[in-house]
């Protein structure tokens, strides 16, 4: 139960990033759960410390004669700014199949009509919200089942290569990688533990980019405005009306990409309109951005040079272009799931993690499930009897290697 106490435990840990801070990390808070996840690792016995950035680097060696690779388990800290991160009030409740109440005041239920996936938890434990918060198991369970599976390899006295840890500040911004200081980190491959429902194993994923259209208009008094007004926020809607409307979020699923538009503002003077933008394919990628650019020319074109300005920034890409070289890892962790119970199945990533990014800066880094569902959201919730499964799991991998 050690995995379930510490997760409760750390979501008390208020860590929202901020996209709009220049700092590293984004958010201060993020730097107290960083500090207590460092004396954990040191308590039960690895080289560990955190740095100026939020980074927190663990090392365990090697208790075995055979030559074996240095395996690293990652998680990240900080949660999504989608929803409120505090005050997290989580309870553990048994799901029988009837709706799960969250909030009785304000009559909030967790239900399977809404959310198909909990039907696969009927007779399970798990652990919710009230409703009002996110429960940030995206991605401290994760958190918690590293530093369980770490403690209870070095309890078992299990043969076992050598082990490194890492837990990182902002991936929900996708700077989780910015800082990642890969040769310290010095392991031939390594797992992400960032993902969803038990048995998942993800090693593609989207390309990723971000899109921010400034739209500077002219205002005047309405009574007078005819031949003159140029209202940047109908500007906003005109641009995204552009947009292919069957590729958004709502009407898309498995390799099928899209653009998201998470963010409008201003008024008839100034507006700015903000997209994610992602697809598997790296030529549909492409085209995506093209048709972006095409929307804000032609806005240019037909308002004056200049009226709308596109800041737009690659992400990261689809680790499938590194993984398709590296499929031991994803093979070792396959067989582990079975020996703990999970039938490993592999699904494509819809989003990123840090293993995306930190594949192509030389390390190897498919994700692995973490048993959390509904991430990003008030009903987001997690199994307690998958998060122990999983911490088995990684167990099993660090240690089958040294077989």
């Amino acid at each position: 139960m050690k995995t379930i106490e510490r997760f409760l435990k750390y979501v008390s840990y208020p860590t929202m990033s901020d996209e709009n801070s220049e700092t590293c990390p984004s958010s201060q808070k993020q730097l107290a759960l960083a500090k207590e996840l460092c004396e954990e690792l040191k308590a039960i016995g690895l080289d560990a410390s955190v740095d100026e950035h939020g980074y927190v680097y663990g090392s365990l060696a090697a208790n075995c004669d055979k030559t074996v690779p240095t395996i690293g388990l990652i998680a990240h800290m900080d949660t999504s700014d989608e929803c409120a991160d505090a005050p997290i009030h989580p309870k553990t409740v048994l799901h029988t199949g009837e709706d799960i109440l969250l909030n009785e005041e304000k009559g909030i239920y967790l239900s399977e009509s809404v959310y198909p996936a909990l039907k696969n938890f009927r007779g399970k434990h798990l652990i919710v919200t009230d409703g009002l918060t996110l429960l940030g198991a995206d991605d401290k369970a994760g958190c918690a089942e590293i530093v369980s599976a770490v403690e209870d390899l070095i309890t078992s006295g299990k043969p076992h290569g050598a082990v490194r840890v890492a837990f990182t500040p902002d991936e929900e911004i996708g700077r989780g990688a910015d800082l990642f200081d890969v040769p310290r980190f010095d392991a031939d491959y390594g797992y992400t533990v960032d993902g969803g429902a038990l048995g998942e194993l993800e090693y593609e994923n989207f390309n990723a980019a971000s899109a921010a259209v400034t739209i500077h208009g002219r205002s005047i008094h309405p009574g007078s405005a005819k031949g003159m007004m140029i209202n940047a926020a109908l500007l906003a809607f005109e641009l995204n009306a552009m947009l292919p409307a069957d590729q958004i979020p709502a009407k898309t699923e498995g390799y099928e990409g899209f653009f998201h538009l998470i963010d409008v503002e201003g008024g008839c003077e100034h507006a700015v309109i903000r997209y994610i933008i992602r697809d598997h394919d790296r030529a549909k990628f492409e085209e995506k951005k093209r048709i972006m650019k095409e929307a804000v020319d032609t806005l240019n074109r037909q308002y004056g040079e200049g009226v709308a300005e596109l800041d737009l920034r690659d992400s990261y890409y689809n680790m499938k272009e590194i993984m398709d070289a590296h499929m031991e890892g994803i093979e070792a962790a396959m067989t582990d799931m079975r020996e703990s119970g999970a039938e490993p199945r592999c699904v494509p990533i819809r989003g990123g993690t840090d293993g995306a990014r930190l594949s192509f800066m030389g390390l190897p880094c498919p994700n692995l499930p973490t048993g959390g569902e509904n991430y990003h959201s008030r009903f987001e919730y997690a199994c307690v009897e998958d998060m122990e499964t999983m911490t088995k799991i990684l167990v099993t991998i660090l240690t089958d290697a040294a077989k």
